[in-house]
């Protein structure tokens, strides 16, 4: 394979499907990355959505039908999957979680499903889909990925919705002067009204960074080493595609390897986000006044 063409194939993989407003005015699909460059912050990454959103009503229906079948006799094979996920995510907030809130462990245990369902499709071989995708649409150079954690829009977008309940209950549990006291009367303080007043905009800067960085970590995390996972399958199949044939039998045996350790990788992370949503949420439950 040619050095262009591997990076053409490269940077065909890593396009999303984008959806937005083009240059002429009208609406439409991107056809190349400088289209969808254009098209500015309006634009929509279709298969982003659309993976994600589908992945999210499977696991609605895995666990509705888990629910609906539940029974005490003898149970079946989904309805122990089930438990064991309810029971791991369960125990990990309460050994986490300092609170009393009956939102947290449901959330946790749709972050920690959601989200690794979206990293697995990660071990779906690059062209399979794409390929389909270009078989249904008639275009051979259509871009479609698969995995919308790789998309860091959509992991910022889920980091920033725990931000907001990170802010609400914030506010709820502490009250708004509560809370503004807490970014600005911390970790500095004196007695002294006068050095008090003179730190707030220190204290502020410091937790204000903190607070911010929580919701920037939380995306970037997940989406870093989602990327990262990604392009190793995809540098893997411009492996296949070289013509010489000890190249691709070592690019079967590579495939194979990296999958069961991005195994790891994609429970790991789902883990982690979950993880560190439970102990935020609990921070902004405590009430240190």
């Amino acid at each position: 394979m040619a050095a262009e063409n591997a990076s053409g194939y490269i940077q065909h993989h890593l396009q999303n499907l984008t959806f937005g407003q083009l240059g002429n005015g009208n609406w439409g699909f991107a056809h190349t990355a400088q289209e969808a460059k254009e098209m500015g912050f309006w634009a929509f990454h279709v298969d982003t959505l659309g993976w994600s959103v589908a992945l999210g009503m499977i696991f609605i229906l895995l666990f509705r039908t888990a629910a609906k079948k539940a029974t005490t006799g003898q149970p079946g094979g989904l309805q122990n999957f089930v438990e064991i996920m309810i029971e791991f995510v369960d125990s990990s907030v309460k050994d986490t979680f300092h609170g009393r809130n009956p939102l947290i462990a449901p959330l946790a245990l749709t972050i920690f499903v959601w989200v690794f369902l979206m990293n697995a499709m990660d071990l779906i071989p690059v062209d399979w889909i794409p390929h389909v995708a270009m078989l249904v649409s008639g275009n051979e150079n259509v871009f479609f990925r698969v995995v919308p954690t790789t998309d860091p829009n959509a992991t910022l977008g889920m980091a920033l919705s725990v931000f907001a309940l990170i802010i609400f209950y914030s506010i709820k549990v502490k009250g708004l002067g509560g809370f503004i006291g807490e970014l600005t009367l911390h970790p500095f303080g004196s007695k002294n009204l006068l050095v008090q007043a003179l730190l707030i905009p220190v204290n502020f800067l410091l937790e204000f960074v903190t607070l911010v960085a929580k919701p920037i970590s939380l995306a970037l995390r997940l989406f870093g080493n989602m990327y990262a996972g990604e392009l190793v399958f995809i540098l893997i199949a411009v492996m296949f595609g070289s013509g010489l044939l000890w190249l691709g039998g070592l690019g079967i045996v590579l495939q194979w390897a990296w999958a069961v350790f991005h195994i790891l990788i994609i429970s790991l992370q789902a883990f982690i986000f979950m993880m560190l949503t439970i102990v935020y949420l609990s921070m902004a439950h405590e009430d240190n006044h």
